[in-house]
């Protein structure tokens, strides 16, 4: 049986039917819930695994709060009366984790653990999906935004290519904390041949674009003239950017991790496109 049947044979009857959907799309499981689901007659000795759960969740150094979400419930007692009992919510992964910890003897924990652990994989993968498509979307974007970037340079008097490498180094080290392109390629152990820009993650590309697009914009707004106001301009721009990045908690461009080459996902993506279509 392949892992979609599977799924079909354990969701309706089981995690599918008390999954919880918010508004924004988002599944959760109440420990209530998925106590009962495990056939623990006791909600006292669930709180056990759900403390081993998030010992492992930590360990694992994902942030507890984003899996493992403390609420009030509702629960009716009889006459329509209803009483206020302490659950925690749960997501896919918290659910994975929690499984892991059960009482392994349940044969409804080892149908558990196989649904969960198919569901938290296609999860990863739907994510790196949507981090592909950010990916290829942002590093066009940049490409373009670039153009219009040495085109306003060019207006501010930044000519020949050498002059412009080192504008484009200013915004670097406006961003970067100091970093030029030589120490951002070893900050990330790049090689020479390496372009920065194909190696970065969305959340990274994100913050170029950023900087390009109002480094562009500042240029031509302020009728900046001259290349050493040129170069002051684009960094100052990359040092409000990284400000910007420090006041929202976010992490450093320098010290985010290092993306496959786009150019390979992008020939991925093309020749996966151009695949035809196999029939049986």
């Amino acid at each position: 049986m392949n892992n979609d049947n599977l799924l079909d044979k354990l969701g309706p009857t089981t995690f599918e039917r008390i999954r919880r959907t918010n508004e924004a799309g988002s599944d959760s499981w109440s420990s209530r819930d998925l106590s009962a689901a495990l056939g623990y007659a006791d909600y006292r000795n669930f709180e056990q695994v759900l403390v081993k759960a998030k010992a492992a969740c930590f360990n694992s150094g994902q942030t507890l709060e984003d899996h493992f979400g403390d609420f009030t419930d509702m629960v009716e007692v009889g006459s329509g009366a209803k009483r206020a009992i302490n659950t925690v919510l749960l997501s896919r992964y918290a659910c994975y984790l929690v499984i892991q910890n059960a009482d392994p003897s349940k044969e409804i924990v080892a149908l558990g653990q196989t649904y969960f652990a198919i569901q938290t994989r296609r999860q990863e993968l739907s994510d790196q999906e949507t981090e592909d498509e950010r990916r290829l979307m942002l590093r066009v974007e940049l490409k373009l935004h670039n153009l219009k970037l040495a085109d306003a340079a060019k207006d501010a008097g930044v000519i020949e290519p050498l002059d412009y490498a080192i504008f484009q180094n200013h915004g670097y080290m406006g961003l970067y904390g100091g970093l030029g392109a030589k120490d951002i390629h070893a900050r990330k152990s790049l090689k020479k041949s390496q372009h920065i820009l194909d190696h970065m993650g969305s959340t990274e590309l994100a913050a170029n674009l950023f900087r390009a697009t109002q480094a562009e914009e500042k240029l031509r707004r302020d009728q900046i003239r001259g290349k050493s106001k040129a170069n002051q301009t684009h960094r100052e721009v990359g040092a409000k950017v990284r400000e910007t990045i420090t006041e929202l908690g976010g992490t450093m461009p320098e010290s985010l991790p290092v993306a496959d080459s786009i150019k390979k996902l992008d020939e991925r993506r093309r020749k996966a496109i151009d695949m035809p279509t196999q029939t049986e």
